[in-house]
Parts: C-alpha cells; sequence; structure tokens
C-alpha cells in the first residue's frame, strides 16, 4: 500500500467556455485530512466528482491507493466513500432503509448491512429517528445520514463536499465533531469547504483554489507562522466608520497596514508594536467614540484574503445564499 491515498497530476475539466478546473495537481497521505478552500464556484465540486467518477477529465491523471482509475474505475469505487453536497438518498425510505440499500450496492451480505446500518445510527446518534422517512429528517440529521452512508462500507478515503452548509450550529459542532473522530480512528478524508474556520479547525494540510487553480498547499501551522510575527490590532467604535477615516489613520501613521473598515470596526497591522495610544487619540479627536481596542492573534482567515486577495466577506455571503437555497 502506497503512502499516498490520493494522487492528482494536471487534472482539468471545462463546462464550455468555463475553465472549471485548470490542470491542478495535488496529493493526499494515507491517514490525512486534506482542505480544499476556496469560493463558490471555485472548481471544488468538480474536482471531487472526477475523482469520484461523477464527471469525465477534459485531461490529467489520478491514482487512489495506487489504482489508476482511469483504467479501472469500478476497482476505486469500492475504495472510496462519497459525501455530496447535496444528500442523495431516498425521501420515501427510511434512515435505516436508507443505509441498508446503500451497503447493498457495495454487494454487503443482509447480515452484515443491518447489523452496519445499526451501529451507524447509534453512533450518529441517530437510533431514535431509524424508522423514520428520510424526508422529514431536519436538515442536520439529513446531512449525519449522508455521512452515514457513505462510510456504510468502511472506505479508505472518505470524500466530503462541503458536509455544512445549510444547518444550523449546533448540527455543524456535531458535525465537525464526527467528521474528527472519523478522523482520528484513521479514516483517510477529503472536504472541501469554504469555511475557513472549518478548514482551520479539522484540516492537516490546506490547498487554497481560486478560479480552478491551486494558489498554495501546505499545512495550517505553515502557512500561519509568517503572520505569526505581526502585530495585529483591531478597534470597535461606537460609530459607523468611513474610508475617510481610514484615509487619516494611513497618513498619521505610514506605518501601519489599515484594512478597510467594516460597520464599526478598524483593523491595523504593523512589523512592530501598534501605537495603542496614539491610534485612540486620532480617532477620538475626529469623533470616534473607542468602545474596545483589542489585540488579536493573525488567522487562517488572514493568509487567505492575504494570498488569494478574496475578502471572508464575500465567502459568508456565499456561504448564506447557499444555505437559503437549500
Amino acid at each position: 500500500m502506497t503512502d499516498e491515498a490520493v494522487v492528482v497530476e494536471n487534472l482539468t475539466k471545462r463546462f464550455g467556455d468555463v475553465q472549471a478546473v485548470d490542470g491542478v495537481s495535488f496529493s493526499v497521505r494515507q491517514g490525512e485530512l486534506f482542505g480544499f478552500l476556496g469560493p463558490n464556484g471555485a472548481g471544488k465540486t468538480t474536482t471531487i466528482n472526477m475523482l469520484t467518477g461523477l464527471a469525465r477529465p477534459d485531461a490529467g491523471s489520478f491514482r487512489i491507493c495506487g489504482v489508476d482509475c482511469a483504467r479501472n474505475p469500478r476497482a476505486a469505487q469500492r475504495l472510496i466513500g462519497v459525501v455530496p453536497d447535496e444528500s442523495n438518498l431516498y425521501p420515501e425510505l427510511t434512515g435505516f432503509e436508507n443505509l441498508c440499500f446503500c451497503a447493498a450496492l457495495y454487494g454487503m451480505r443482509k447480515e452484515e448491512r443491518q447489523a452496519r446500518a445499526r451501529f451507524l445510527l447509534k453512533d450518529f446518534d441517530l437510533e431514535h429517528a431509524a424508522e423514520r422517512k428520510f424526508g422529514g429528517y431536519s436538515k442536520g440529521m439529513k446531512r449525519k445520514l449522508t455521512i452515514a452512508a457513505g462510510i456504510i462500507h468502511k472506505p479508505d478515503i472518505l470524500f466530503l463536499d462541503e458536509p455544512t452548509t445549510g444547518i444550523d450550529v449546533a448540527s455543524a459542532r456535531q458535525l465537525r465533531q464526527l467528521v474528527s473522530d472519523l478522523h482520528d480512528a484513521g479514516t483517510t478524508i477529503f472536504l472541501t469547504t469554504h469555511y475557513i474556520e472549518e478548514a482551520e479547525r479539522l484540516c492537516d494540510r490546506i490547498a487554497f483554489i481560486v478560479s480552478g487553480r491551486i494558489v498554495r498547499i501546505d499545512s495550517v501551522e505553515h502557512l500561519v507562522q509568517p503572520l505569526q510575527a505581526r502585530h495585529v490590532l483591531q478597534i470597535t467604535s461606537e460609530e459607523t466608520l468611513t474610508d475617510d477615516l481610514r484615509t487619516v489613520l494611513v497618513k498619521a501613521f505610514p506605518e501601519l497596514e489599515v484594512s478597510p473598515p467594516g460597520q464599526n470596526t478598524v483593523r491595523v497591522e504593523a512589523d512592530e508594536p501598534v501605537r495603542v495610544g496614539s491610534l485612540v487619540r486620532l480617532l477620538e479627536e475626529h469623533g470616534v467614540t473607542v468602545s474596545e481596542a483589542r489585540r488579536i492573534r493573525p488567522s487562517l482567515e488572514d493568509v487567505f484574503v492575504r494570498i488569494t486577495g478574496i475578502e471572508t466577506k464575500a465567502m459568508c455571503n456565499e456561504k448564506e445564499q447557499k444555505g437559503a437555497r437549500q
């Protein structure tokens, strides 16, 4: 068995005039939780669809557990579990029936699939809903059962496409714990997300993908490390802050990097410690009532914005729109 669970080389996919995936190359190690982080339309789902046999690449190659999937796609199918961004289970079947049906597709014997289904329903805290129709499940319950269906045959690799989009906070927390537990148990996981905090919390390594291209791959620790020496201050006011105020700050403190203000917050960065008192006094001189000045530690969010140029506010808007449609 190779140490690399997935090896992808120059994978490419175009839909008409849209270059969905543009020559991406990467590898996923055995037992790793590997994240694809990027906005909607970046090529995350298209990449997963190609790796799981739902779409044919225009060019490039990939191997799963050493299997050339172009030459032997059926062998690869038994090695992987897939959880799509929208559930593919049957609303008219119960939770138990859905899991047993999925297990049957993998050739599991009746006794084996029923035992496995009952185990997963209990493990995923869905035992109470085993005999309820899937169509009556909440969004969080549907996502949990879809993940259970994806691992019914104990795959070597689990592909998770946007697992927590469109569900409530408590359910998302439960799902992240389930994913973390699966990873701790040794399952190799390929996760796509546009939740930066989710990627930072769960993943061993992360690939930033934008407009079909991978712009950076590294561990969270290595990605954040160059910014750890930076001094970052977030100032919160009782009034709405404007771009004119940002201009004032930049002119008075040219050594500072001042981000575009939010509604009532502004963020400043520097290589040297920030003079908090001087900043606050200047703001107060311009009629701003400062309610808080807080030093913050740079995060993966800061790295993502710096590398991709995509503001996280836009990512949040996409998350909200996608969740509202589901």
